[in-house]
């Protein structure tokens, strides 16, 4: 064998082995970090439900904060609550993918595709019952689907905030669905009007009254997204049932307890 080809197979093989071995540590990383990568994403969950409740600090113990919420689950067809097996594992997001615990809305305004039967929501406990209602809503805007979460005052109509964690919409358009100013409007708008009907609007120019926030500028498929996420999450295939129930305090002991 010439010295040009043993030099030839001697890089081939160190080639390989370095390929291995980097296989062996990428694996080995991913293995080990796992439990790591599940404990932060669980954690800015809890992170974005408490900014959404602003019950958020900059500094503070989001553990210890997150103490006085109660994670439930709620069969959205029914509007009751249930108890599942798999709670602390759940995924509503997961859930929607599998045919098997999701179902196609009759009206998909929100544009999901699929929805979870089950959903999480949160419950803000303080010594009066149930002080706030967390509830994680979804819905397709310009280019992305985005996430959040909407929390709303115990009588199931007052804003106290909205937080969306993921998004890809347009930066500086839709994107400032995100800006902290633009969400600060939310803050005490209604959902409802006094006879239970659904009320809250986007509108271009300046928010009129209680019922209106300011649409996102430059951004009008994006705040049609928002509007249709809204009335979609809020709705009779969304959380309507769950809250015309919670109305009548029908769950707040079981809830609370």
């Amino acid at each position: 064998m010439s010295a040009s080809n043993e030099s030839f197979f001697k890089t081939v093989l160190i080639a390989v082995s370095l390929c291995l071995v980097c296989s062996v540590l990428v694996t080995s990383s991913a293995v080990i970090l796992k439990d790591k990568q599940k404990s932060n994403a669980l954690l800015d969950k809890k992170r974005n439900v408490l900014i959404a409740a602003n019950l958020y600090k900059e500094g503070i113990d989001i553990e210890q904060a997150f103490a006085s919420i109660d994670q439930q689950f709620v069969d959205l067809k029914s509007g009751q609550l249930v108890e599942l097996e798999n709670a602390v594992s759940y995924d509503q997001r997961k859930a929607a993918k599998n045919i098997e615990t999701s179902h196609k809305p009759q009206k998909d305004i929100a544009r999901i595709g699929r929805q979870a039967n089950i959903a999480s929501i949160y419950l803000v406990k303080g010594e009066q019952g149930i002080e706030s209602i967390i509830l994680p809503v979804h819905g397709k805007g310009l280019f992305s689907t985005m996430y959040g979460f909407l929390a709303i005052k115990s009588d199931k109509k007052t804003v106290i905030g909205l937080k969306f964690y993921e998004q890809g919409e347009t930066p500086g358009l839709g994107g400032e669905v995100e800006n902290p100013k633009w969400l600060a409007l939310w803050q005490d708008k209604q959902l409802f009007d006094d006879k239970g009907n659904l009320a809250l609007e986007l509108v271009k120019g300046s928010a009129q009254n209680q019922y209106q926030i300011d649409a996102l500028s430059g951004a009008t498929m994006t705040t049609r997204g928002l509007q249709n996420m809204i009335d979609f999450w809020l709705g009779e295939e969304g959380f309507g049932p769950f809250l015309s129930q919670l109305q009548t305090n029908q769950l707040v002991k079981k809830a609370g307890a």
